[in-house]
């Protein structure tokens, strides 16, 4: 069972929520939050698998309740962030603060069941739109200068890089093994030693700093080091 909080600070889209989620078989909402410090709060002393997030909250915002979930005891629990696209400029910052996906309060009602269900089981999104304005903000920054690879990707391995720019490229544990003739479950080994080297908590982080850290660039190219 997917036990689920959520975290806004409207009543009534709460109660929207609610609604939706309890109809289904495997999932189940176990705690409501209607500031980003109850968020904090509930996270800790519920330990929820995935917590719905807004980022407009009074109190504390979800941004913050974000940064400071991804770094407190429920290391397990996911932050899958609902808000409205043209009213946030916290996209970069949200995903930095460890959330695992990222989408907008317009999505249809089977894509939010089936985005809970891809967060609970360790995976991550973003809506398209959004995965589009996250490139473009990579495309206006400039390159990086150096010629040596960053920490921490200075760690990995020529094939844990491989796999990391691959994955950056949008393609699945199942498509990686199938570019670099590797098993699925040996993509998926590869995948969490890149992970603890790293020191993100899912394959979104990795993508985010992939991008930042020039490693891959905007089209999916692998800079030349």
């Amino acid at each position: 069972m997917i036990r689920v909080l959520l975290a806004d600070d409207q009543a009534l889209v709460r109660d929207g929520f609610r609604a939706l989620i309890d109809r289904e078989d495997d999932m189940t909402v176990i705690a409501e939050a209607g500031d980003g410090a109850e968020a904090v709060r509930l996270a800790e002393l519920e330990r929820p698998d995935v917590i719905l997030m807004d980022i407009r909250m009074p109190v504390m915002d979800g941004l913050e309740a974000t940064r400071r979930i991804a770094a407190g005891p429920a290391v397990d629990t996911k932050v899958l962030v609902l808000t409205t696209f043209d009213q946030d400029d916290y996209l970069y910052q949200t995903l930095k603060a460890g959330a695992s996906g990222y989408l907008l309060k317009d999505v249809r009602k089977d894509q939010l069941i089936g985005a809970i269900r891809t967060v609970a089981a360790g995976d991550s999104l973003l809506a398209p739109s959004v995965t589009r304005r996250l490139i473009e903000d990579f495309c206006r920054r400039p390159p990086p200068r150096t010629s040596t690879l960053p920490a921490p990707l200075d760690r990995l391995t020529e094939r844990e890089l491989q796999i990391l720019t691959l994955l950056a490229q949008g393609l699945s544990n199942a498509e990686i093994g199938t570019q670099l003739f590797l098993g699925e479950s040996t993509v998926k080994t590869h995948l969490g030693r890149i992970l603890n080297k790293i020191a993100v908590r899912d394959r979104l982080q990795a993508v985010v700093l992939a991008y930042e850290t020039g490693l891959v660039q905007p089209g999916g190219t692998r800079r030349q080091t």
